[in-house]
Formats: C-alpha cells, sequence, structure tokens
C-alpha cells in the first residue's frame, strides 16, 4: 500500500467507494478495496466511516443530493411558478433517465444501496417534496395555484408523477412515447393546480 501524499477527506473517500462500487458492485466491494484504492489503511477508512454501513448510506446521500442539488436552482429561479414546476419536473425526469441510461452498472448498484439505506432515500424523498411546496407555494402567493395545504399537494404530484422518477420504472424511461406521456401527466397536474 502506497502511502498518500493528499489528506484523507470524507469527500475522497466517498469518491474512492463509488469507484470501487462501479468496478466490484456492491455484494463483492468491501472496505479494504476502497482503503487500497487510497493508498491507505482501511483503519483510516473506518476514522471518517465507522461502519460499513456508514460508508455505503453516505455514497447513497451523497449520489441522491446530487439531483436534489440541480433541482434547487430551479425552485429559486425566478421564473413563473408554473414555468419553474414544469421545469422541476423536466429537469427530474431528465436526471433520473441520465442516471439510469450513463452508467446502467452503477444505477444497479445504487438500487441495491437504496434498498439498503436507512435514511437517505426517505430525506431525499423529503427534500424533493419540500422543493415541490416552494414552488407551489410560490404559484399560491402570485395566484395562479390554488391549493389549501402546498405540502400535501406537493406530496400529491411527487406521487402522481412517480412513473417518471421512481428507480423501479427506469426500464420504461427509454421506452417510445415516453416523453408524450410525460408531458400529458405533467399538463393534467399544472391544470389541476391552477386558479379557477
Amino acid at each position: 500500500m502506497a502511502p498518500t501524499s493528499e489528506t484523507l477527506t470524507a469527500e475522497r473517500i466517498l469518491e474512492a467507494t463509488e469507484e470501487v462500487l462501479r468496478r466490484h458492485g456492491p455484494a463483492k466491494a468491501t472496505v479494504v478495496d476502497v482503503a487500497r484504492a487510497l493508498g491507505v489503511s482501511h483503519g483510516s477508512v473506518y476514522r471518517h466511516f465507522r461502519t460499513k454501513a456508514a460508508l455505503r448510506e453516505a455514497v447513497t446521500k451523497r449520489w441522491l443530493d446530487r439531483t436534489s442539488g440541480e433541482l434547487s436552482g430551479i425552485v429559486a429561479g425566478g421564473s413563473a411558478p408554473e414555468a419553474r414546476l414544469r421545469d422541476w419536473l423536466a429537469a427530474l425526469f431528465a436526471a433520473k433517465r441520465r442516471k439510469a441510461g450513463d452508467d446502467p452498472e452503477l444505477f444497479a448498484t445504487y438500487m441495491v444501496l437504496t434498498d439498503e439505506a436507512g435514511t437517505a432515500v426517505g430525506e431525499h424523498i423529503t427534500d424533493l417534496t419540500t422543493q415541490l411546496a416552494r414552488i407551489i407555494e410560490a404559484g399560491v402567493e402570485t395566484g395562479s395555484f390554488t391549493a389549501t395545504d402546498p405540502e400535501a399537494s406537493a406530496r400529491a404530484v411527487f406521487q402522481a408523477t412517480g412513473r417518471f422518477h421512481d428507480p423501479c420504472y427506469a426500464r420504461e424511461w427509454e421506452q417510445p412515447g415516453v416523453e408524450g406521456e410525460f408531458e400529458a401527466v405533467v399538463e393534467l397536474v399544472v391544470r389541476g393546480l391552477r386558479a379557477p
């Protein structure tokens, strides 16, 4: 094991873990493999992440947070709430399709990890529905949406569009006509939120 001249950080460990997972898959990847990729002892990795489960949870959270980060800019944008809602839903669909299509092996690995992740997935869904609620609240404030409970409406929108972001539907995302189906669902959702 060659000594490393870079400071070992949690971020470096997570980057290396992602590469090890890509190479070995979740069943065979070990903390020793991560340490070897970094040129450190496995004890050094454990100083940052106390257990293998904690490391796997952290790498899953990092992966999910990338999507949340991409979408947060749309929430804060200056466009009309309806346009933001459409853009946000389209960006969520595009991000999930990109993850599934660009690196299918890593996507499959993360599906295994998200099944075992303690709180990361729940926190991710809460973050996404909170972002949606902020858009809906902005629409209520401008009079373009009517919603007595923006949080409940956000959860309903998230659930109604699940086919276009829930990873269990990933195989359908490349089917012919899926974009048209997505647009039809978004149009229905937006009409349902519009003020009379």
